[in-house]
């Protein structure tokens, strides 16, 4: 059941990046990425730096490595995405490797210096075959980085969001894009709102969402209606998948107090 949960999200990822392909402004900017590294890792310490970015998607994150100099990266994507992928990091052919498997097919003999998995363990249903690939293909003293969903600071957003979800994960894709444009516009408003009052996640609606694009924050509430597997993870629950593995030296930021960035080395 968790292999074919697995392969769902796969697929709908690979429709969702086929479709929307573009990365545009602040979501595809180094600025984004030190956020999403929080203290944990100062973008400058990736200079020189052999990485893999698993779940590579249109080629965002591995983008945002390269333009913060990372000598080359090792672009990980199962999905059907993969072409739009080798067409969104073509200015930087030269330094990029696309791998087309599944993040437990990492090959163990990269002798990398870092890799990272941003956004993509929450939506894998058995994720410790990952995180084992990941300390294989590092060198001794490597460092592995995740971002994750997490519980802690959208218990009252989950509340809402779970049950729509029973639903949206089952919609045409055309009807969960006119979904996204209606919310949209209740995004922009409560982003708004944000200015005035303190609500849920107002950290992140105003520092993070407000610096999207608007078509981006469509995209952002696509990608909460679509992968048939969402996991939100509380406190301890990333360290310890990483200490299962073997990671050392482990380090936690809770990021805009609504999702975990985790580090540690092999």
């Amino acid at each position: 059941m968790a292999r074919d949960l697995g392969r769902r999200t796969i697929d709908d990822f690979g429709e969702q990046w086929t479709r929307f392909r573009e990365n545009p402004g602040y979501y595809g900017s180094s600025e984004l990425l030190a956020d999403i590294f929080g203290p944990l890792l100062p973008i400058e310490e990736l200079a020189g730096l052999r990485v893999a970015d698993i779940g590579s998607g249109t080629g965002r994150i591995v983008n945002m490595l390269l333009d913060a100099g990372a000598e080359h990266v090792y672009a990980v994507e199962p999905s059907s995405a993969m072409n739009v992928l080798r067409g969104n990091i073509a200015a930087h052919r030269d330094r990029v490797t696309c791998i087309e498997a599944v993040g437990e097919r990492l090959p163990a003999d990269l002798d990398l210096d870092l890799i990272v998995a941003i956004g993509v363990l929450h939506h894998i249903p058995e994720p410790a075959g990952v995180i084992r690939a990941a300390h294989a293909a590092l060198r001794p003293g490597g460092r592995l980085l995740v971002w994750l969903y997490g519980k802690e600071g959208n218990r009252a957003y989950l509340r809402f969001a779970e049950p729509v979800r029973r639903v949206t994960t089952r919609l045409p894709h055309g009807v969960l894009v006119g979904i996204s444009h209606i919310g949209g516009l209740a995004l922009d408003a409560y982003i708004g709102l944000c200015r005035f009052v303190r609500l849920p996640m107002r950290d992140y609606a105003r520092n993070v969402l407000a610096k999207l694009p608007r078509a981006v924050r469509r995209l952002t509430i696509y990608d909460q209606l679509n992968p048939a597997y969402a996991k939100y993870y509380e406190r301890q629950e990333a360290p310890d998948l990483l200490a299962a593995a073997g990671i050392k030296d482990i380090q936690l930021h809770h990021r805009h107090a609504y999702s975990w960035t985790v580090i540690g080395r092999k």
